[in-house]
């Protein structure tokens, strides 16, 4: 709807090509509850940027200091950090309340309490110390950049940069481009976060930006139900849509006086209907129990909370969307990662059905006219793909995974999408061809979900059909006239390396690691991946054999060896000029895969078979071997694939397979029995 006017230049970040690298020096100001979590992130993605962390209070630099090490100690008792990667995290920090240490940063975050008057003094101050390239960013939640640097020397370097708590681990930040920043600074924004591990949303420059609007006004409106219902049994009723209910959520971030705050900003701007319920300023902590344990609510306060936080949601929604705040992409995906909805409000929309939001928008309009109302046919505001961006690069389309909260693990959603951009520029003669390419640095894709998995267990004919079914973007991709490039950014697993091994030709970040880890689960990768990889690199059958029967993962440097990768870059800022420059050089070639049978080198696994301290199924084992040879021996290449299929019913039938998979959904190690 407003993606082209937020991202002119590219959705997916890494496309940016910024005249600047990554910063050496940065300062944070403000060591209160947000500025030192920004700092612990900052430092964790570059353990060797030197990092200035300002403050007047000597008492709040202390605490800064004392909860970063203990961010570190947690890290490394949890076994999710090296004592080394600790120690250079902890390293090259000053904290200080001298402003002349700022003089060599080249970015600069504000993160100071919420006043306006204060934030206009630190920028003035931070100005006088850098150099007039620095990149000057405040965090703030709902004070507009067009008032916070209205007094500032050089506005084209200045943005908003919102973080959420915990800002250290929440993936999302919103990134407000306004009037006076200039696209070169906002670009590197969006590509400067997404090399830190962070996934950047652009907003306009509105009091409250696009996500806090949706969550103070949540939380506002559950407020006022009070008079009618008991904090208890709203956030038991908002359960249905979130994780944690509104006043469970504000109980653990002292949040009343922040709803006070925006809201009296945004009603302020935009009118009285935002003004703050009274009672946020009269109560410190309300009476409600951890979520799932709350009380039972009776079916008419139910249904009219309910309908009233819907109501607030959707309206809410609706203006960010008609007015150019951010796009239907970024609200969707920041309300599940920033704000913990189950599914975003777009989403969310769909499930319910068109009648039943129609419903709900009546009602709340009645009750609350004076709130925005839907200026489109809903139709209009669900009109988007949910998990995949897509960017046009020389005639090529990137198709980009974005689904960061499940390390772009894929679903029949995501799925169906891929194959919508597919079938859509198929036959465009504008198209030279396709890249496919997972979201951030750390995941190509983890592999695919459960899904329907669970229900099929025993069946084999379900399980059979149940993998052709999920093979609908495999299919396609092998009849494509046109070249696909995967580029992995990062781990390719099970269903996602499926999907990656169909591309006409893969290209890797060095150190990414390729693996099938389905056995360990008691299941084989019954999408082509007992297949094709014996058809494509012949040469590397060995590997395949201890992929597919052991789980064992090889490097993309390995992969390289075996010819199944055409080409290792040693940066992420390399592998999509690389993977772009593939899909030319492959235009006009012949993608078929080889219809005569494979060639296999004997199957010879240990006993008992292990994929490291685990130990494996043997019956699970053995039905993953029988399906590789059983699938080489075929004639032609569809019937290989139904030998695929069939060893997946086969193995869905297993023990081994209903162990593997409870014991994934309940988070445990299975215990294979035979």
């Amino acid at each position: 709807m407003h993606t082209q006017n937020l991202y002119p230049t590219a959705v997916n970040p890494l496309l940016i090509k910024p005249e600047r690298g990554l910063p050496e020096e940065a300062a944070i100001i403000g060591s209160g509850t947000i500025g030192p979590d920004i700092a612990y992130y900052l430092k964790s993605a570059r353990p060797e940027i030197k990092l200035h962390l300002v403050d007047i209070s000597e008492e709040a630099l202390k605490k800064a200091e004392q909860r970063l090490a203990g961010y570190a100690r947690k890290g490394v008792d949890k076994k999710k950090l090296s004592p080394e990667k600790a120690a250079a995290i902890l390293e090259n920090i000053n904290y200080t309340s001298d402003y002349d240490a700022l003089r060599h940063s080249q970015l600069v975050i504000e993160a100071a309490t919420e006043s306006l008057q204060l934030k206009q003094t630190i920028f003035q101050q931070v100005e006088a110390q850098v150099d007039p390239s620095a990149i000057l960013t405040s965090n703030t939640s709902s004070i507009p950049a067009g008032e916070i640097f209205a007094q500032t020397r050089h506005p084209e370097r200045t943005s908003i940069t919102h973080f959420f708590a915990p800002a250290w681990r929440s993936l999302p930040v919103e990134v407000v481009s306004w009037e006076q920043s200039s696209q070169e600074v906002i670009d590197y924004l969006l590509w400067f976060f997404a090399m830190t591990g962070k996934v950047p949303l652009v907003t306009r420059d509105v009091v409250c930006f696009m996500l806090d609007r949706i969550f103070d006004n949540w939380c506002n409106e559950a407020a006022r139900l009070l008079q009618d219902a008991t904090a208890a049994q709203i956030d038991r009723t908002a359960e249905e849509f979130v994780f944690a209910g509104p006043f469970f959520v504000l109980n653990l971030a002292n949040g009343n006086p922040i709803i006070i705050e925006t809201n009296s900003n945004q009603m302020e701007k935009e009118g009285a209907h935002y003004q703050p319920a009274p009672i946020l300023g009269s109560v410190a902590k309300w009476e409600t129990a951890s979520p799932g344990s709350g009380p039972e609510v009776p079916p008419g306060i139910k249904e009219q909370v309910r309908d009233r936080l819907l109501g607030i949601l959707f309206s809410q929604s609706f203006d960010i969307l008609d007015r150019g705040i951010g796009s239907q992409e970024d609200l969707n995906l920041g309300c599940e990662i920033a704000l913990g909805f189950k599914q975003g409000p777009l989403e969310l929309m769909q499930t319910l059905a068109e009648s039943e939001v129609k419903r709900i928008v009546d009602r709340f309009a009645r009750e609350k006219p004076d709130f925005p109302k839907p200026k489109q046919p809903l139709a209009e505001y669900l009109d988007f793909k949910r998990n995949v961006l897509v960017d046009s690069v020389d005639g090529v389309k990137v198709i980009t995974l974005r689904r960061p909260q499940a390390m772009n693990a894929l679903s029949d959603r995501i799925n169906d999408e891929i194959l919508s951009v597919l079938e859509q520029f198929d036959k465009d003669p504008e198209t030279k061809g396709f890249v496919l390419t997972g979201y951030g640095l750390s995941a190509f894709s983890a592999g695919a979900d459960i899904g329907r998995f669970p229900e099929v267990l025993g069946d084999k004919e379900k399980a059979v059909q149940y993998s052709r079914d999920c093979a609908k973007v495999q299919r396609f991709m092998d009849r494509l006239d046109k070249p696909i490039v995967a580029a992995l950014n990062g781990m390719a697993l099970g269903g996602g390396l499926e999907v990656a091994i169909r591309c006409h030709a893969l290209v890797a970040v060095k150190g990414v690691r390729l693996q099938f880890p389905e056995i360990t689960l008691g299941i084989l990768p019954g999408i082509g991946g007992c297949v094709v990889p014996y058809r494509r690199w012949p040469q590397g059958a060995e590997h395949f054999h201890e992929m597919i029967c052991l789980g064992k993962a090889v490097t993309a440097e390995q992969a390289k060896e075996i010819g199944m990768i055409r080409s290792v870059v040693d940066k992420h800022q390399e592998l999509l000029p690389e993977a772009i420059r593939l899909v030319h050089s492959l235009s006009g070639q012949s993608y078929q895969l080889p219809e005569a049978p494979a060639s296999l080198p004997k199957i010879d696994l240990p006993e008992p078979p292990m994929a490291g301290k685990l130990t494996l199924s043997q019956e699970a084992v053995a039905t993953a071997a029988r399906t590789v040879k059983a699938a080489a021996a075929c004639q032609d290449f569809e019937q290989a694939l139904e030998a695929g299929y069939q060893g997946f019913g086969e193995i869905a039938c297993l023990d081994a397979a209903r162990e593997g998979i409870s014991a994934f959904l309940e988070k445990r190690k299975p215990e294979f029995r035979k």
